[in-house]
């Protein structure tokens, strides 16, 4: 089988010629000669012409001198004159590895510089570059005429011929191995064969190489700011420290101006983005009715992250998100994000022990939210350290922490405790696993400001106050293993009890374990509150039952349980979260998996009274990669009253999907409507079916092209970030840019 030209232009169709589909493998480095002044070769055949002092080798000749390499059917060295004239087959290799393909090559006994008939060069880091006939210098420097280039393959999966993506064509360029770059004068970006944009003078990097220069547009349409087009300029200054700017211009707006700078070094690595513009800022416009200020401002937004390792135990890592006003990020479709966190943390990680601090601060977005309520945590000091076979062969785990939270206009808190957790786990000859656990603790906390703080249960006691924990429990699974239809069954029942005294809980402060629910994965917690600042107290029994299956394709795992409380005193854990009463509801989750097709979870939480569905979650994916359809839907039906701020009932619906239509072509979409109405949650907004938002487009990808449109459709206003259509139109290419 035969391999036609790289691509049809005009005046080279006949010139360029045909390849084979698998051309002779040049000579490998192994085939150098020990004297790279010496030039080792080996043919079938060798010929010399006393007379006219001339060489010829046939059939399979290969040549190497200083990293150069040749292989073709016949060559031709006339050694009066240092030519050599190989035809036939020809591959040429530089010591970039490069390969130039050709029918006819003269080159100078050097095998460096030289002209080639019908000329394909395949570069090393990809991409092909076709000409009717070039020029090598002796340093390697490719010069053609009436050439084309592309990044893309020639011929598809069954070694057939196609149309590239795209193709630059150009009247003259040259290459030059040593600065990877290649030059055009007098150029077109062709794509799908129609010609798109001129390029009088052009240059870019090939492969590996990171030079400077534009990067691809990208073109946005939206309600706010009208036409928006963005062209980065990258800007090399070494190998590993680089920054592109970018420009965005829009119709109705001022300009905005975006940088993101990155470096590696031997250590970590660390990008820093930024955005600025001038613009009107409304943050306290809500109603959307209201009066616009015209007043502009100088509006922005940084976000950087970076992590540095310093030795194998010991890391530093940053993130930082700032922005100037509650809106920015939104009026210009950088995030939605409603809280921006920001954190700095030094770590040291070891196969026993774990040190870190840690600092936090957080930038509400939230129109309705004060930003001196917002905590600042400065330091968490966190520290652990595991201790094996200890008493009877069980591990103990300590831990010492500490945490400041101070707020501009609300409470301060301050924390430190120490804990020691010792951990049995044993297998009895019946198949039991039982794990005995013990558990103590020691609290310090102070508090000021309380008043400051909404909900009572929230506060605590102002002052020093100090807390005792203790907790013993004894975890007990008993699996089961047995044949079922044509696969396997495991059934594992699971009982754990937890005996802890009275605890002074509402006297301290809680910062960090509000968003309390009962769910399939704390059912067994030994504190089924997510932070420190509350522990379940009183005698519980928790059973359960783990159900898996495995059919050939088929799997199937399910877990259900509830909990009894022995004590009948009131509990510290809030009406609503499925613990209130002596009997918890039932919480309970299925997986199910068919083949790489179908995955579906659904998570459950059914009340203990009526059987009431007090939480749905169903999230399922089926389909291929390609051709997909992720499906969600949450409903929490909890009864939350409302002065618990970080507890609602909610209810949602999300849909998504991609269909491949075509083999490199796909149309995408998705959607997110909040259900939610007055009787699940009497402060939401929604009359519920209330879009959210949704989006569609259609993309086209192969190997060295991205092309996609896509629209999105926003259904909130905040401030100037007004709900709208959005268009976008993004376009890349494969060794084209950095």
């Amino acid at each position: 089988m035969t391999l036609p030209v790289l691509w049809a232009l005009p005046a080279m169709a006949q010139d360029l010629g045909e390849r084979p589909v698998s051309p002779p493998p040049p000579l490998s480095a192994a085939d150098a000669p020990a004297n790279d002044d010496q030039i080792a070769f080996s043919a079938d055949t060798l010929e010399y012409d006393n007379t006219n002092d001339i060489v010829t080798a046939s059939g399979d000749v290969r040549l190497s001198r200083q990293g150069n390499r040749l292989r073709a059917d016949q060559v031709t060295w006339n050694r009066a004159n240092g030519k050599v004239v190989a035809t036939g087959n020809i591959a040429v290799t530089n010591p970039e590895g490069d390969i130039a393909y050709g029918d006819r090559i003269e080159l100078t006994d050097a095998l460096k510089g030289g002209a080639i008939q019908n000329m394909l060069v395949v570069l090393d880091q990809g991409g092909r570059l076709a000409a009717q006939s070039g020029n090598r210098d002796e340093n390697g420097v490719i010069t053609v005429d009436h050439a084309a280039y592309t990044g893309c393959s020639v011929t598809d999966s069954n070694g057939c011929p196609k149309e590239p993506s795209w193709k630059i064509t150009a009247r003259k360029v040259v290459y030059d191995p040593a600065v990877g770059r290649i030059r055009y004068t007098g150029a077109t970006l062709q794509l799908f064969g129609l010609p798109i944009v001129p390029l009088p003078a052009f240059s870019h990097p090939v492969g590996g190489h990171s030079d400077g220069g534009l990067l691809s547009p990208s073109l946005r349409y939206d309600r706010v700011n009208g036409l928006e087009a963005a062209v980065p300029y990258f800007i090399s200054f070494a190998s590993d420290r680089d920054l592109t700017i970018t420009p965005h211009i829009f119709s109705d707006a001022l300009p905005m101006l975006e940088g993101q700078y990155r470096e590696l070094s031997d250590t970590g690595a660390f990008q820093v983005t930024g955005y600025l513009t001038y613009s009107r800022q409304t943050d306290d416009r809500i109603d959307t009715d209201a009066q616009v200020s015209s007043n502009n401002q100088v509006r922005g937004y940084l976000d950087g992250t970076g992590e540095f390792q310093f030795s194998p135990n010991w890391d530093v890592s940053a993130s930082i998100r700032l922005a100037s006003d509650r809106t920015f990020l939104r009026r210009y479709d950088i995030s939605r994000d409603d809280r921006l966190r920001n954190n700095v943390r030094l770590e040291r990680i070891d196969r026993n022990s774990y040190f870190s601090i840690n600092g936090w601060a957080v930038q509400t977005l939230r129109t309705d939210e004060v930003q001196g309520l917002q905590p600042i945590a400065l330091p968490e000091i966190d520290y652990r350290r595991r201790i094996e076979n200890v008493l009877a062969g069980g591990t103990l785990n300590l831990q010492l922490n500490s945490l400041a939270i101070t707020r501009t206009a609300g409470q301060d808190t301050q924390r430190a405790f120490a804990s020691a957790q010792w951990d049995l786990r044993r297998l009895t000859r019946w198949g039991q696993e039982v794990t005995l656990t013990g558990y103590v603790r020691g609290d310090l906390y102070h508090t000021s400001d309380i008043l400051a703080t909404d909900v009572e249960s929230y506060r605590g006691e102002a002052g020093f106050q100090g807390r005792a924990i203790a907790a013993v429990a004894i975890d007990v699974k008993w699996p089961f293993v047995g044949s079922f239809l044509s696969g396997t069954q495991r059934l594992t029942p699971r009982v754990q009890v937890v005996a802890s005294p009275p605890i002074r809980n509402l006297d301290i402060p809680n910062e960090d374990a509000r968003a309390v629910d009962l769910e399939d994965s704390n059912l067994f917690a030994l504190n089924r509150f997510p932070g420190y600042d509350r522990f379940e107290d009183s005698t519980r029994f928790t059973y359960g039952l783990d159900w898996a299956v495995t059919l050939p394709g088929i799997s199937i795992n399910a877990t259900a349980g509830q909990s009894y409380r022995l004590s009948s005193q009131d509990s510290i854990l809030p009406d609503g979260t499925g613990l209130t009463d002596r009997f918890s509801d039932i919480v309970g989750r299925t997986e199910v998996r068919f083949r790489d097709f179908v995955s579906l979870t659904h998570r459950y939480r059914l009340d203990k009274d009526n059987l009431a569905v007090r939480r749905n979650e169903i999230d399922a994916t089926i389909g291929s990669r390609k051709t997909y359809l992720l499906l969600g839907y949450l409903r929490l039906n909890r009864n939350i009253t409302t002065e618990l701020e970080d507890l609602r009932d909610r209810e949602e619906a999300r849909i998504g999907g991609r269909v491949a239509f075509a083999r490199f072509w796909s149309v995408y979409g998705s959607a997110t409507v909040d259900l939610t109405d007055k009787y699940e949650d009497p402060t939401s907004q929604s009359d519920g079916f209330d879009p959210v938002r949704h989006r569609l487009g259609v993309a086209y990808e192969d190997d060295c092209l991205k092309l996609g449109v896509s629209w999105r459709r926003y259904y909130e206003d905040t401030g100037d970030a007004r709900r709208g259509n959005s268009y976008l139109l993004t376009l890349s290419f494969k060794n084209l840019g950095r």
